[in-house]
């Protein structure tokens, strides 16, 4: 049990990844928890949420991805650190801009979001945790978070964790939406076009709903 003491026995701690511009039901899983561990020692792994999100554009949704230079195998994601060489931040700029410049609270949002972007932070799980605590401030959660000290295996977590580092993934159903937490539709600026789209990123619902968007969050 020595390698539990980070951890607590609270009965709503949830482990997570780290996220860019993380989905929505990464957000449901923030706001149900009372404690949250954000794994800070797991390998990184490509294709994955860690460095994309999706979006949803005027032909649909479109994925966005952070681009990392080359590490070792087996790097941690701390020591990951974000390629500026390719112009994928102007890139992924005018992607949000085009997508949601029409949207009814993109301009609320715009300036605090962009700023953590053109803050250039070196390592992608910094951005990542910068950008999660501040769409959290603006959806409304309210939350406590920690980063984990060293790796724990999922067989050897506490029976009460929630371990959604490995669930919540761009190639498989939510754990959270798929479990009776149906997310609610809300208005989308192309939903005319495609239907509505649900668990994008939670920009997609921020700047669409606002402050109204903790409604869709809350289950």
């Amino acid at each position: 049990m020595e390698a539990l003491q980070w951890m607590s026995s609270t009965s709503g701690m949830i482990l997570l990844s780290c996220a860019y511009f993380p989905t929505v039901d990464y957000f449901m899983a923030l706001a149900s928890s009372d404690e949250i561990i954000i794994e800070g020692c797991e390998n990184y792994q490509k294709q994955s949420y860690r460095n994309r999100c999706v979006i949803f554009a005027s032909d649909g949704p479109l994925s966005l991805t952070v681009p990392v230079i080359k590490a070792p195998a087996h790097s941690k994601i701390r020591d990951i650190k974000i390629d500026y060489f390719y112009p994928w931040l102007l890139q992924h700029k005018r992607a949000i801009i085009s997508a949601y410049r029409n949207s009814p609270f993109f301009e609320y949002y715009q300036d605090d979001i962009f700023a953590i972007l053109d803050s250039k932070q070196e390592y992608l799980f910094d951005l990542n945790i910068k950008l999660t605590e501040l769409l959290a401030r603006l959806c409304g959660i309210k939350w406590n978070f920690s980063v984990s000290k060293e790796y724990i295996p999922g067989n050897e977590l506490p029976e009460a964790a929630m371990d959604y580092r490995e669930r919540i993934h761009p190639k498989k159903q939510s754990p959270i939406i798929d479990t009776g937490n149906e997310l609610k539709p809300y208005y989308q600026v192309f939903s005319d076009k495609w239907g509505f789209k649900s668990n994008l990123s939670i920009m997609d619902l921020l700047f669409n709903e606002g402050p109204n968007s903790i409604s869709f969050i809350k289950i």
